[in-house]
């Protein structure tokens, strides 16, 4: 029958020639018994033959009349002798052809097209899938859609699922036709359907092509598939993963029958039935689930995975915005317009007391895009931390070294609070910036008395204040006898940096920026019976707080005034008293030459095996005067010039660091046309002679090292006599006055005598973590060196109590620990295990290292002078059998215990 004839095009007949014309004993004409299903312009072609390039013309007949003058002419144009061969197809049956025409064709017949055997032999394939055979459109489109190189070889079967795989592949870019195997998931489906070209190919196929791939996909990858397919054939397959995101929001708000109408527009045609939306949406919240996990985990492919995430989801929203969705999806978990509404409510809340703020900024955490806007959420958590310091009542500052120690350990916070949420959020909304910008205005308030009560406390101790009688603070004169010679106790060869107008604000954030698998944080171990626990110190400087007195006083042990030649001398002079070889690096001095990161003369001081080295940076003071290109007020350690480089080199040389400023500064948060304020003996950007007037205070005595011991200093900090800058120094607030002292070892090496390991949740204010999570405990005071200490008092344990001790104690005392001990090296003391394990319990099952540590410390009076050395043993004491009972998480960063497998291994009690 005519009507059943197959069809064949150019690449079914080069195979077919290719098959039958090498032992076709050189005859020229091939019948074909199928119709031509290629363009006129293929009609013309070449195959090889034997090694030999054949020219091919195809003629397509419908008569025995007009195949028998098709080769007359053919024979007519090409000779005799040639060698071209003419293909013709049509429809005339075989039993109308006369012998004498069969009798120059090649196997004097007509040759049938086998669409599977061609297929079998492109894939060199020994059989075929049986239902393979009845699916013309996957074997048509296997013959049309073969690569430049040919199809893979296969073997002795070539599957339906192989051959549908490499078809994806070829066809719309659906994986790679040379690979073994397709992951073929929601997630790849959904992928390609954002690239530029696929689903514009998918949707040029054929009709039938289309609904057997979308058939197979919707197999494979799941009921997702046609609704996408269905998109990409519309042309609208960049808009399949956000109409996802979209459908999933709607169906979850509490409109969701009147937004399932508007997502019916959305998707016009290519929605089979609403019974199709669920999973297409969960398929899609799926996808960015995964991707937002991917993103958060960070790297080069979470920055990528991160765009992906936030310009599907962007899009999402635009499309709402069309389908006027906007308002119905207000809470929505994953769109960045709930993001959006959750951040305001923030804001709003900001007006109010902290209850109402932290529930909007658990509100806001609980949203899908919390950590990909991590910089917004951050802010955010910055705006309720400074809610929760209004709340705390109002310090008392009774004398200048409390009012430093304070400002290290809490008002320092503030200011860098301040800093952060003085940028602005990413959002340019202006609605949220008035809403923090209201929150500054009430913490600058507050701030401005306790810089007035400070300024007052210092004007009455300024008057008397000398090395002699400190009245309770340490002098940035007495900082190098109070902290670097102790460190250069037996041997120690400390590398003293001075950042010059690092302020707290700028010392609390470079810490908790080092690494502490590199550097572990170490504060002098309290001496007397005072009851103060162990803290950072903070000195106090010189006035007026300018560098050429301050950094003077600081290097040189001494009260002294001048520039880099005095310091040089003060600072060589000073470790000559206590016998020991010093060298001071300033500015252009310690900056390595192109090829080197520090000049080779500094590294071979730090090298020495003796001497004390100096090294003076001054980028954040130049930043003052200048600005920073940035335009942050904030700082990190790879802000400041070779900071890294010169921590990574005393780091490698076994040096301690002492981390000190000379001074602190002020930044400039006022109007862009507020000048300056207009008044007499004007000396410097924050200090002057004359009267005090509002905002400024008078000082005098034997710590003011200027005009005759007696200027006038500001101590506002919207107050300057001088051209604008981007911040100041010099005048009297706890920010310019307080000088953070900050000490740190390699994390490998033995903490010096006299000192104790700082734990990082000891350096924060508790209102800066209260309300969030759980805060640790402070670490208890140790105990002195060689006397026992009662243990202090248990918070209500996790497990149960029989009266047998803490739940570290009873573990330590188990037969299972008992036995483990004994196989374990240097065993700490059962009371230093104990301890830890009770403050890891306290704390909720996570501390720093050093938290735990120092707990072991303070149960025991005696030093652990490793932090991770003591975890690592506690591993290997309490991980019985490989089980994780306690572990090093967060790349070293935390220890973390699991208390059901300690109750398990250990005490005996179920997980119940």
């Amino acid at each position: 029958m005519p009507g059943a004839r197959p069809a064949a095009g150019r690449r079914a007949i080069e195979v077919l020639l290719e098959t039958e014309l090498p032992g076709a004993e050189g005859r020229r004409l091939v019948l074909v018994d199928a119709v031509w299903a290629g363009g006129d312009e293929e009609r013309d072609f070449t195959v090889r033959v034997d090694g030999a390039a054949r020219r091919v013309h195809v003629t397509d007949q419908d008569s025995p009349l007009g195949i028998t003058e098709a080769w007359h002419r053919h024979t007519a144009d090409t000779g005799p002798g040639g060698d071209s061969v003419l293909v013709v197809t049509g429809k005339v049956p075989a039993d109308q052809l006369g012998w004498d025409l069969r009798g120059h064709a090649v196997r004097r017949r007509p040759l049938a097209v086998d669409r599977a055997d061609i297929v079998k032999q492109l894939f060199g394939a020994g059989d075929l899938d049986t239902r393979m055979v009845r699916e013309h459109w996957l074997l048509d489109a296997l013959l049309e859609a073969e690569p430049p190189g040919g199809w893979p070889r296969v073997g002795a079967v070539l599957t339906r699922d192989r051959a549908l795989r490499v078809l994806l592949a070829a066809r719309v870019g659906l994986g790679d036709t040379g690979a073994d195997s397709l992951d073929l998931d929601a997630d790849t489906l959904f992928d390609w359907s954002r690239t530029p070209a696929g689903p514009r190919q998918f949707a040029e196929l054929p009709g039938a092509e289309r609904d057997g791939l979308a058939e197979w996909l919707a197999q494979v990858t799941g009921p997702a598939a046609p609704t996408l397919l269905a998109l990409a054939a519309d042309g609208r397959g960049a808009d399949a993963l956000p109409l996802g995101a979209l459908t999933a929001a709607a169906l979850g708000c509490p409109a969701a029958a009147d937004a399932g109408f508007a997502l019916g527009t959305l998707f016009g045609s290519a929605l089979g039935s609403f019974d199709a939306l669920a999973p297409y949406a969960a398929a899609a919240t799926g996808v960015l689930t995964r991707w937002i996990a991917q993103a958060e985990a960070g790297g080069t492919a979470g920055t990528d995975a991160c765009a992906r995430v936030l310009a599907v989801l962007e899009r999402a929203d635009q499309l709402a915005e069309s389908a006027r969705l906007t308002g119905l999806l207000a809470g929505d978990r994953l769109l960045p317009s709930g993001y959006r509404t959750r951040l305001r409510a923030l804001g709003a809340a900001l007006d109010g007391r902290p209850a109402a703020a932290q529930a909007a900024l658990r509100a806001l955490g609980d949203h899908q895009l919390a950590g990909l806007y991590a910089d917004s959420t951050e802010r955010a958590r910055t705006a309720v931390r400074l809610l929760r310091w209004l709340d705390t009542p109002a310090p008392v500052l009774d004398s200048v070294g409390q009012g430093a120690r304070h400002h290290l350990g809490s008002t320092g916070w503030v200011d860098l609070a301040i800093g952060v949420l003085a940028e602005g959020d990413a959002s340019r909304d202006s609605v949220l910036g008035e809403a923090y910008h209201r929150l500054i205005g009430r913490v600058r308030a507050r701030r401005e008395f306790l810089d007035e009560q400070f300024a007052s406390v210092l004007a009455t101790w300024a008057e008397a204040a000398s090395q002699q009688a400190p009245g309770g603070a340490l002098l940035i004169e007495d900082v190098l006898a109070e902290a670097a010679a102790p460190l250069a106790r037996d041997g120690g060869r400390p590398l003293v940096l001075v950042l010059d107008g690092m302020s707290a604000d700028v010392a609390v954030e470079l810490a908790a920026g080092l690494d502490p698998r590199a550097w572990t944080e170490i504060v002098p171990v309290p001496s007397g019976s005072g009851g103060r626990s162990p803290g950072r110190l903070a000195a106090v400087a010189m006035l007026p707080t300018i560098t050429r007195v301050s950094r003077a006083s600081l290097l040189s042990g001494t009260a002294a005034e001048g520039g880099q030649e005095v310091e040089r001398a003060g600072f060589t002079a000073f470790w000559k008293k206590r016998r020991r070889e010093a060298v001071l690096f300033h500015k252009g001095g310690y900056e390595g030459t192109a090829g080197h990161r520090l000049a080779p003369a500094l590294l071979e001081e730090l090298a020495h095996e003796e001497r004390i080295v100096g090294v003076v940076v001054n980028t954040i003071d130049d930043a003052l005067a200048d600005g920073r290109e940035s335009g942050r007020a904030r700082w990190g350690i790879g802000d400041i010039a070779k900071l890294a480089d010169l921590l990574d080199a005393a780091r490698g040389t076994g040096r301690p660091v002492l981390l000190v400023s000379d001074h602190g500064h002020v930044l400039d948060r006022t109007s862009r046309d507020a000048g300056p304020t207009v008044a007499e003996g004007v000396q410097g950007a924050r200090w002057r002679t004359g009267a005090a007037g509002p905002g400024e205070v008078g000082l005098t005595g034997p710590r003011v090292r200027a005009a005759g011991g007696r200027i006038t200093a500001a101590w506002r900090d919207d107050l300057r006599y001088t051209s604008r800058q981007a911040g100041y120094h010099g005048g009297a607030s706890l920010a310019e006055v307080t000088v953070p002292v900050l000490a740190f070892v390699p994390s490998d090496s033995r903490i010096p005598a006299g000192w104790t390991v700082l734990p990082a949740e000891d350096t924060v204010p508790e209102w800066w973590t209260a309300g969030a999570e759980p805060a640790p405990p402070r670490a208890p005071e140790p105990a002195a060196r060689g006397r026992s200490k009662k243990a202090a008092p248990q918070a209500e344990s996790l497990f149960p109590q029989d009266g047998h001790g803490s739940p570290g104690e009873q573990a330590v005392r188990s037969a299972p620990y008992r036995a483990q001990r004994d196989f374990v090296r240097l065993p700490p003391s059962d009371t230093a295990v104990a301890a830890a394990l009770d403050a890891l319990l306290t704390a909720g099952g996570k501390l720093s290292p050093a938290a735990v540590a120092a707990a072991a410390q303070a149960a025991t009076g005696k030093s652990q002078r490793n932090p991770e050395r003591f975890v690592t043993v506690l591993e290997r004491l309490l991980n019985i059998d490989g089980y994780p009972v306690l572990q090093l998480t967060e790349s070293g960063r935390t220890v973390h215990l699991d208390k059901e497998l300690l109750r398990q291994q250990f005490t005996g009690g179920s997980t119940s």
